[in-house]
């Protein structure tokens, strides 16, 4: 199939929705405490099943200069709530965080989310990773949550980051994976740099095992991550994404660490994991270096129907874009497609690959700030603040692509999906200390699909089915990015094209062809029986 190129420059346009009024607040100190300037997620989700996509922010809380322990971040108080705006018909939001029961954050710091429905009611459900007890809201269906961390036995510990549903067995259950970065304590808090202080290197402290909590289908999760090879290897883990890299039909786990080899967790397909990053080529840079690993993409950006991994790091360092060549083997793409070159004075967190201008090639958007506050003191050829950036991929090459004037802020998580189902794929950025943007896609001439999965004998958001369309080539997740969950349906690019054949292969086995699938329209597919 052929994908006539239509594309006009400004693919998104700064779009300010009415009630959308949170601000992040990280309370930053000149103790540098490293929490400070790590949190920030978002996630996109429909969690009353009325068609539009809602918002939820995870804020951060209250640090004092210095804090005394135990610490109190003041998360019960207003201004340090999580956030759960529900879309309104006419594109504006309301706020519903009291009314919906997600007020109650318990008092640890905050920092990203997930999004699936773990218990198959349809309804989708939350799991907010924080510094410290992590939290697992239930969708009751009726508009509201509640709050069964503690019967779910979800409430892991330390310091985690991002965190996805799966499952990675394949039993019709989603399953849980939760990143977690570093031993650190902040009575413990290291003052690094002279002759001003700046956020201390990871290598400072110990890095922390990543955590794997298997579905007993009671709702009940029971910790796997001895037992399935996931607590094998200790990392410095930030994103995290999902897919069947090697097309055996189990899926695998990709960890972004921070200064430290990256985690490539292979599912052996009988419960376990082994972690082949440096034998599959995606464990180090080009020149054998590691970096500064953040967010993470895992998708097929050259439409060869094999999933890629980009990890975003920071200034200086060259974006690890790995190409899949089969086999379970990687290649450093990085310099080849042109992406170097673009991004090697910017620092990237979360991003995504997706199809801004529906031409049928996945582009890139990332958010894009130093984790420096002050790094022009330490290079004046490098700045802490930076609008995001939209990369558009030209046939599997990137080049940069023009943006309405937006501010330079300290970006953080992105979220993806279509908020006012048009057809055009909008983000959603949290924002460092402030306010979020929100990025509508801008439809033009080019025709497009989007497909809600139903699963029966699949997990019900169907996550892990891979869906394909003439070259190219879907994975159904929310995960991915940095802190982030994204819409759970899955959007295709047709170019010109207007009927189309559509494949599915669901994470039950099943395989389904619907054809003659007409264009520009939201497809609800159900896994046949």
């Amino acid at each position: 199939m052929k994908y006539p190129l239509i594309f006009s420059l400004a693919i998104l346009d700064i779009f300010r929705p009415d009630g959308l009024d949170f601000t992040h607040r990280n309370s930053p100190t000149m103790q540098k405490y490293v929490i400070e300037t790590m949190g920030g997620g978002v996630a996109l989700l429909d969690y009353n099943n009325d068609g539009l996509l809602d918002i939820f922010l995870v804020n951060s809380g209250k640090l004092d200069d210095p804090q005394k322990p135990p610490a109190n971040f003041a998360r019960r108080e207003p201004a340090y709530w999580n956030r759960l705006y529900r879309q309104n018909r006419d594109g504006s939001f309301t706020d519903v965080t009291a009314a919906a029961g997600l007020s109650q954050a318990g008092n640890d710091y905050g920092m990203g989310v997930a999004v699936g429905d773990y218990n198959n009611d349809g309804f989708p459900d939350i799991y907010v990773t924080n510094y410290g007890r992590n939290i697992l809201y239930r969708n009751n269906g009726n508009g509201a949550f509640t709050d069964v961390t503690g019967e779910a036995g979800v409430a892991a510990g330390g310091w985690s980051v991002s965190a996805g549903f799966l499952d990675y067995d394949n039993d019709g259950r989603l399953d849980l994976f939760v990143s977690r970065y570093l031993d650190y304590d902040l009575g413990r808090n290291i003052l690094c740099g002279t002759p001003f202080h700046s956020y201390c290197r990871p290598e400072k402290y110990p890095g922390m095992t990543n955590l794997l909590y298997h579905n007993e289908g009671n709702g009940r999760f029971r910790d796997a991550s001895v037992s399935s090879g996931i607590a094998a290897v200790t990392g410095k883990g930030m994103g995290v994404a999902f897919h069947d890299y090697d097309g055996d039909g189990f899926p695998d786990i990709f960890v972004s660490n921070d200064l430290m080899e990256q985690f490539l967790f292979h599912n052996r397909g009988n419960g376990t994991f082994e972690e082949r990053a440096l034998d599959a080529g995606v464990a180090l840079s080009d020149d054998g270096s590691s970096y500064s690993g953040m967010g993470v993409a895992f998708a097929d950006y050259d439409n060869d129907g094999l999933p890629d991994i980009l990890v975003t790091n920071l200034a200086l360092e060259k974006w690890a874009l790995y190409r899949n060549e089969g086999g379970g083997r990687f290649s450093y793409a990085s310099l080849s497609t042109g992406l170097a070159g673009l991004v090697a004075r910017n620092s990237g967190w979360g991003l995504g690959f997706h199809d801004f201008d529906n031409d049928g090639w996945k582009d890139l958007f990332a958010a894009q700030s130093h984790v420096l506050d002050n790094v022009e003191r330490i290079h004046s050829g490098l700045r802490y603040l930076e609008p995001p950036g939209l990369y558009r991929n030209a046939a599997g090459r990137f080049e940069k692509s023009a943006l309405e004037a937006l501010p330079a802020v300290a970006g953080r998580g992105v979220a993806f999906g279509d908020l006012n189902n048009d057809g055009a794929i909008d983000a959603v950025m949290s924002v460092l200390g402030g306010r979020p943007i929100v990025l509508r896609g801008r439809p033009n001439r080019n025709h497009w699909l989007t497909f809600k999965l139903a699963g029966t004998r699949s997990n019900r958001d169907g996550q892990g089915a891979t869906v394909r369309i003439g070259r190219q080539w879907a994975y159904a997740t929310t995960a991915g990015s940095y802190l982030s969950a994204s819409d759970s349906r899955v959007h295709f690019g047709l170019g010109g094209g207007t009927r189309v054949t559509v494949e599915i292969a669901w994470p039950a086995g099943k395989r389904q062809v619907l054809e003659n699938v007409a264009a520009d329209r939201i497809v609800t597919v159900k896994e046949p029986e």
